[in-house]
């Protein structure tokens, strides 16, 4: 059995996608003609919304377990196709301004409860320019964080199961990133009157169906197996990984991570283009086949832990 990692893997080399984008684009200048925006991903953005509202009010004429059920089936599947969505708009491939996206972003917030758009297109953009940096990376979890989980398989998936609440915790440390403005007011706002009036619409269990489903949809779920799929070290050699299974259809392409990492102005729908045209590039690098099983294996494997992840001094 191989140790638990103790501390964070530093490292003082840049990260690996922008040398591998140069390459990228000198090998296939074809790939080129995939950047840019898709307006029709703003259809399935009102499409996905008006179907979490529809379920969310029938589920008001339901039994607590069927509620709890749907939430589990439904809801997680839907809003974790909603915070692809979100990551589509923060990269500005749905419309064509930053502001349009940003707009459309706090829209598709919504079902999710919690007001995170604005906060994820910070926080998000940051994390591809400075990839493990601790100051500036909040995909990484906080050195306190990582000890306090430790690796035992008890606390792992509670972290996983409460991971919503572990993300909005380590915005405090990354203080060069203010997160009150404008845009996260008018995203807060947002948020209460579309949660009020599905509260006054459906009652309690319409507002528990879309709170539980996106608690599910980023933690102990097999959906959740993408947020450890992404950057932990499953295999030492290299720090991103790509997922290539079926979920892929439910998730938007999301799964494309190496492919997304390297060429980001590239819409969901046309990310598997990327890895046909530069097979070369994607197939040596190891990748996922199962979400469910790298839950489990994070969980249960005492190697693995938040301290699997490269950071940069």
């Amino acid at each position: 059995m191989n140790r638990p990692p103790l501390a964070f893997d530093t490292v003082d080399y840049p990260e690996p996608h922008l040398e591998r984008t140069r390459a990228l684009l000198k090998a296939h200048p074809e790939v080129r003609a995939l950047f840019g925006p898709a307006r029709i991903t703003a259809a399935l953005v009102v499409a996905v919304v008006a179907l979490q509202v529809a379920v969310a009010l029938g589920v008001a004429r339901l039994g607590w377990g069927w509620v709890l059920l749907l939430s589990y089936v439904v809801s997680a599947t839907a809003n974790h196709t909603l915070w692809v969505l979100i990551h589509e708009c923060t990269h500005n491939l749905v419309l064509r301004s930053s502001r349009a996206n940003s707009l459309l972003q706090i829209f598709c917030n919504g079902p999710i409860v919690f007001p995170a758009a604005i906060s994820f297109r910070k926080f998000h953009l940051l994390h591809h320019r400075f990839q493990g940096h601790p100051e500036l990376d909040a995909d990484l979890a906080s050195p306190w964080e990582a000890r306090l989980v430790g690796n035992s398989t008890v606390r792992k998936a509670l972290w996983l199961l409460t991971f919503f609440a572990w993300q909005a915790l380590r915005a405090p440390r990354l203080k060069k990133v203010p997160l009150w403005d404008r845009w996260y007011v008018l995203n807060v706002a947002w948020q209460l009157l579309f949660v009020g009036a599905v509260a006054y619409l459906g009652g309690a269990k319409a507002v528990v169906y879309l709170t539980a489903g996106s608690i599910f949809a980023i933690g102990l779920h097999p959906f959740g197996g993408r947020w450890i799929q992404e950057h932990y070290l499953t295999s030492p050699e290299q720090e991103t990984f790509s997922y290539y299974g079926p979920a892929n259809r439910l998730a938007l392409n999301v799964g494309f991570h190496n492919e997304h990492h390297d060429a980001m102005t590239v819409a969901w729908f046309r990310l598997p283009q990327v890895r046909r045209l530069a097979p070369e590039m994607y197939q040596p690098l190891k990748s996922h086949t199962s979400w469910t099983k790298l839950v489990l294996r994070f969980i249960f494997d005492p190697s693995l832990s938040l301290y699997s992840r490269r950071v940069r001094s």
